[in-house]
């Protein structure tokens, strides 16, 4: 991928990982730790803390580590990103979004020691893992770039 091109692309990611710091700072600034305020029967803000990655895994692993870890899967993402073909749009703005999720809660890491978390999904019977905007950045150009693979796997089984 040439500089030129990825210029939208880093623009996403710079804007996903602003507007999660900004969001996490007034969830910081006004929801009191461990307090739920419930906008849905389904569905509350929680401002909660993660010292570890997706649903609070490697909690355990100093925060050093954590973040070299996260760091080094950043670059690898990175890597994939610019490997993609310029006709992949939904997979360029995917890994965009992955990225952008990955280095604000890299920031959070960096600066807190933690990852602030405060979307809550949950019923009288189940609950699902807090989580946050760069998650769910995360979660969904993970999704585009599967969609494009498969996208691609169809007009390749089409063509052959």
């Amino acid at each position: 991928m040439k500089l030129r091109q990825t210029m939208p692309y880093a623009a996403v990611v710079l804007v996903a990982a602003l507007l999660d710091q900004a969001v996490k700072a007034v969830v910081e600034a006004r929801l009191p730790l461990h307090e739920q305020v419930d906008i849905l029967p389904f569905l509350a803000l929680l401002h909660s803390r993660n010292t570890g990655v997706a649903f609070s895994f490697l909690s355990g692993v100093g925060g050093f580590w954590l973040s070299l870890l996260v760091l080094g899967i950043i670059l690898l993402i990175a890597i994939l990103a610019l490997r993609t073909d310029s006709t992949q749009l939904l997979a360029r703005l995917g890994f965009a979004l992955i990225l952008g999720g990955a280095v604000g809660n890299l920031i959070d890491r960096a600066v807190r020691g933690y990852v602030v978390d405060y979307v809550y999904f949950h019923t009288p019977a189940w609950s699902f893992a807090i989580f946050n905007l760069a998650d769910a950045f995360i979660t969904v150009g993970a999704c585009l770039v599967i969609v494009e693979e498969l996208l691609d796997w169809r007009r390749q089984k089409a063509e052959g």
